[in-house]
């Protein structure tokens, strides 16, 4: 056993210099897109390797949680927030032709996404279909015959379509299935659980002082007040350069996502010292907020005990069947990303307070929660009657590692999985129940 966990190890150290070898600034030179931390479009277009299971073991259980595909924005404060600053610059005679050219397309944004805010898109449409087809390609049977399909999802209305786009697809590939589909805030208990004392601690004082001073150096652009202003020293104190720069980022990384990405007008403002700052700062957001923080105490993934508890609850009930199909969850990246720090997915159980070693240490949450973003734990077996059963966890359909042993990588042994995450859960209740 000692020399295979050597060799784990080892080849963990392996892979991981091979991800890391180079910064998050290279990958954001090779694809600007990288930077857009949740507004990342699903990577679909990269290869997804299968690793045989051992011999004699067959796919037969699939229990998924998925994040709502590509979207429009919630809501139009960010696209009113940099708007009605160019508006007021406007009146002041301190817009340049670009700056002109800038509110126009704003404005054409704005009508375009009037009445659909928040709401999936055809592309996000396109993604659910296409991660639905792949699922029932890599593991046929899993899905053949009447198969049972249990699919929830939240209530929030992106997520009940992506919930239905992905059956659909099913449907349309085996009209057989046995679908069981729905929504209700029955199941928010673990599908979106919002706990709120972890939820008020996110921005303790110090995790707020120390990543105001992280990002204070970050926020302006001074670059791109020029461009957009004849004499920024004028503008009035209403037109935040840092909020300014913010909020056009957001939104030229949110257009992928909808069918107007065509016009490169405001990602074409931007430079790729630009997209790396936002990264930065994204990244380092989304790290205290739902990460291993020690700023905060570093327990926030823990937000989704209630879910990784329900996957292992179902996933025992599911085994004891002789043909379980599969298990569909839809819900938000702010699971997702939780989830996956609590599982210690590809090493994203990092903890520290030092922002500044996110990026070396591998944390970009962008890896983690693009749109349509999805885990999956794929199981195995020879027969029901097997004791010995197997998995794999798939982190938008990509192999994954668990802080685990295993002598099977990338499988494990579900008996392995489910002592570990129970004792880990466990362990907090307790502290939690003695606070």
């Amino acid at each position: 056993m000692r020399s295979i966990r050597i060799q784990m190890t080892m080849m963990l150290l392996m892979v991981a210099t091979v991800l890391w070898a180079q910064s998050a600034y290279d990958y954001i030179v090779r694809d600007h897109s990288f930077s857009a931390s949740n507004y990342c479009l699903y990577p679909d277009s990269t290869e997804f390797r299968q690793t045989p299971p051992p011999a004699d073991k067959h796919p037969f259980y699939l229990s998924h949680y998925g994040r709502h595909g590509s979207r429009y924005l919630n809501s139009r404060v960010a696209y009113d927030t940099p708007y009605k600053m160019l508006c007021k610059a406007d009146s002041m005679g301190l817009l340049t032709a670009l700056g002109k050219q800038v509110k126009q397309q704003l404005k054409n944004i704005i009508d375009d996404s009037e009445g659909q805010w928040g709401d999936l898109s055809d592309i996000g449409k396109q993604q659910l279909k296409r991660i639905a087809s792949r699922m029932m390609k890599n593991y046929p049977e899993i899905f053949e015959g009447q198969a049972n399909i249990q699919a929830r999802s939240t209530t929030i209305n992106r997520c009940v379509m992506s919930m239905g786009t992905t059956v659909q697809q099913l449907i349309a590939l085996n009209p057989k299935l046995n679908i069981d589909m729905n929504a209700s805030k029955r199941d928010f208990w673990y599908l979106n659980h919002q706990d709120l004392q972890l939820r008020d601690s996110m921005k303790s004082k110090n995790a707020t002082r120390v990543y105001n001073e992280f990002s204070k150096p970050r926020e302006e652009n001074p670059r791109l007040m020029k461009l957009l202003f004849t004499h920024p020293e004028s503008l009035d104190k209403s037109i935040s350069g840092k909020w300014l720069n913010y909020y056009l980022l957001k939104t030229a990384f949110i257009q992928p996502n909808t069918h107007i990405e065509d016009n490169t007008l405001l990602i074409d403002l931007f430079t790729n010292e630009d997209f790396y700052q936002y990264w930065l700062l994204e990244n380092a957001w989304w790290y205290i907020q739902h990460g291993g923080s020690l700023l905060n105490g570093g327990h926030q993934p823990y937000a989704q005990r209630y879910l990784l508890r329900k996957i292992i609850t179902e996933a025992d009930s599911c085994i004891s069947l002789k043909n379980p199909g599969a298990q569909l969850r839809f819900g938000h990246e702010t699971v997702v990303l939780p989830l996956v720090c609590l599982l210690g997915i590809n090493g994203f159980d990092l903890q520290t307070a030092n922002l500044d070693v996110l990026e070396s240490s591998g944390w970009w949450a962008g890896l983690v929660f693009p749109m349509a973003s999805n885990i999956q734990f794929v199981f195995y077996r020879k027969d029901k009657f097997d004791t010995d059963v197997i998995f794999k966890v798939l982190l938008n359909e990509q192999e994954a590692t668990l802080p685990i042993e295993t002598d099977i990588a990338p499988y494990y042994h579900w008996r392995d999985f489910r002592r570990y995450y129970l004792k880990k859960l466990d362990d907090y209740d307790k502290v939690k129940n003695r606070q």
